[in-house]
């Protein structure tokens, strides 16, 4: 454990924690840039789990005692205590219900941690690359923990969902270079220096040999053990990882009712969008016109730099008329994801100097022609207004907050309600006029709002509505939830499919994005109402902004307040 001040008051006591879960746990020292993490990797086997959780036990205990003390009870030692209690016992209660021994995801893995890590560290100098050769030569072992925690679920019988296993067997397959294309890592590692060569080579090649044998034992031993396994998780665990991912107590049903109110809100405005396209157009036969006849970017590097002036413009506009941003924090980078991930577009924030800045990360999924109309409303949920500068606003002043609460405290109801608030913002300040753009935007609420539908209806077994267009008064399975999302969805093919298993496979985590929206929105009308003609929409966002990290219970109490 971190040694502490005398007598330390809660912030303190949850900086302490984030040291000694560096520790535990080497990437997300390098997500921070943090220093002396660059050589690691965690351990993955339940005894590495573990340790994680006997921190987080020492650590509720301390913050017990800091309470106690004289400063203890003040708002910012008040917030930080609530977000640190509830974000540690949440993560005990996923612990003991043993959730780390089936822990099979097409998004949100060992395995995926693991190389993501990869994509975050510097390449510079010939000591990152030293540094890089050390950490390869370590994912055998890290690699080795995460099937010893697999192999002991399997002893008891708690099991990975079959959907999950078949598609990360085929993500393991791009990585490590089935065909002609050599592995991942070895690409990674193909710049380095030429003194380093021999030590490069060797090391990548045993990093891609370990997950060729982890792709194996999936195969061959894990796959045929879970074969008829269910995909969906049920009512327990569904509601202690909607605690988890969500920061409060949702009442489910309720939840699934305001899926579907949005739901037929949201197809209302798009029939009305698509219609200004192709009149009487059906808004995803409209979509699928556009594939082929809207505004295009053609080319990978093309995109990344149509991305990189979106957000941009986005800065340049919105600086000093709706937000007051830090100069660090003006800078954000458009990259291409690497290959063989789920298909959604995600981001990485800066690390605590902003040596790294935030960057969004856009997966080609093969495609070198991108119309625009699914981009422009994604790119500000995950650059700006969106991820980057609520994450990025939190490590700029992380000093007067913890850095608990700007970084690891992450609630990702908070975060996705936000970036989800940010796409409805720029509608409602005019960004979105053009019908193309608009229908995008209206696209990609759908999704959030189908996802709270077939996310709560398919882990829990729900009816079908009666006034539902879709297999009213049915019970919803994955193969219905499949079907209804392609249905209401302008993506493509793939990325319905890795939608659905990321759904399967990470339950709760997806309905948090409509329900932080909702929160986000609702704070926004009490704050507004109590001010009056004083509210100040800039003022209210920068100091939402500085809040930190927050369960939605929480973050609804202090965004009314502000």
């Amino acid at each position: 454990m971190s040694t502490l001040t005398n007598n330390p008051l809660p912030r303190q006591v949850a900086d302490a924690y984030v040291d000694d879960l560096i520790a535990l746990d080497p990437t997300l020292g390098t997500y921070l840039g943090a220093p002396g993490s660059a050589r690691r990797l965690p351990d993955y086997s339940p005894d590495g789990a573990r340790a994680v959780a006997d921190l987080a036990r020492e650590t509720l205990a301390r913050l017990a005692e800091a309470e106690a003390r004289p400063g203890g009870d003040s708002p910012v030692e008040r917030r930080c205590a609530g977000l640190l209690r509830g974000g540690l016992s949440a993560d005990l209660e996923v612990y003991q219900a043993d959730e780390h021994l089936r822990t099979v995801s097409n998004i949100n893995s060992p395995l995926h941690s693991i190389r993501e890590t990869f994509t975050l560290m510097p390449t510079e100098t010939a000591a990152d690359h030293a540094d890089l050769a050390a950490r390869l030569r370590a994912v055998p072992a890290s690699v080795a923990g995460y099937r010893a925690s697999l192999e002991a679920g399997l002893d008891r019988g708690l099991l990975g969902g079959p959907k999950q296993v078949e598609t990360v067997i085929g993500q393991i397959g791009t990585w490590v270079g089935d065909g002609a294309a050599g592995s991942w890592f070895a690409q990674l590692t193909a710049d380095g220096p030429a003194e380093l060569r021999a030590e490069l080579d060797a090391a990548a090649a045993e990093a891609a040999a370990a997950f060729a044998q982890i792709r194996d034992w999936l195969r061959d031993t894990y796959a045929p053990a879970v074969e008829g396994a269910p995909d969906t998780v049920g009512r327990e665990r569904y509601a202690r990882l909607s605690r988890f991912w969500n920061g409060a107590d949702l009442d489910l049903e309720e939840a699934y009712a305001y899926g579907w109110s949005e739901f037929h809100r949201l197809l209302a405005e798009m029939v009305t969008e698509a219609g200004k396209i192709l009149p009487d157009g059906d808004p995803w036969q409209v979509m699928r016109h556009l594939d082929e006849h809207g505004t295009v970017i053609e080319g990978v590097p093309e995109v990344r730099a149509w991305l990189q002036e979106l957000m941009d413009e986005a800065i340049g506009a919105l600086d000093g008329t709706h937000f007051e941003l830090a100069e660090r924090v003006k800078k954000v980078e458009a990259c291409i994801a690497p290959p063989g991930g789920a298909s959604a577009p995600y981001y990485t924030g800066p690390t605590e100097d902003f040596s790294r800045p935030g960057r969004t990360w856009l997966p080609t999924m093969g495609r070198t022609r991108f119309p625009i109309y699914d981009l422009v409303s994604t790119w500000y949920h995950e650059g700006v207004p969106g991820h980057h500068l609520q994450l990025a606003q939190w490590t700029h002043i992380a000093e007067s907050l913890s850095r608990y609460q700007a970084t690891v405290g992450l609630v990702s109801a908070n975060a996705e309600g936000w970036a989800l608030y940010a796409e409805r913002l720029m509608d409602e300040l005019g960004f979105l006029t053009d019908p193309e753009r608009r229908l995008g935007y209206l696209d990609a609420q759908m999704m959030r709002a189908v996802r709270v539908i077939i996310d709560i209806g398919m882990h829990l077994e729900l009816t079908i509505p009666a006034d539902s267009p879709f297999h009213p008064g049915e019970r919803w399975t994955p193969e219905l939830g499949h079907a209804f999302l392609a249905a209401h969805s302008g993506s493509p093919a793939d990325t319905v499919e890795s939608e659905l298993i990321r759904y399967l496979g990470m339950p709760a985590q997806a309905i948090g994005y409509k329900m932080g929206e909702r929160t986000w929105l609702a704070g926004r009308a009490a704050a507004r109402a109590a001010r009056g003609d004083a509210f100040d929409l800039k003022a209210w966002h920068m100091a939402a902004l500085s809040l930190g990290s927050l369960g939605l219970d929480d973050l609804l109490v202090e965004l009314s307040a502000l």
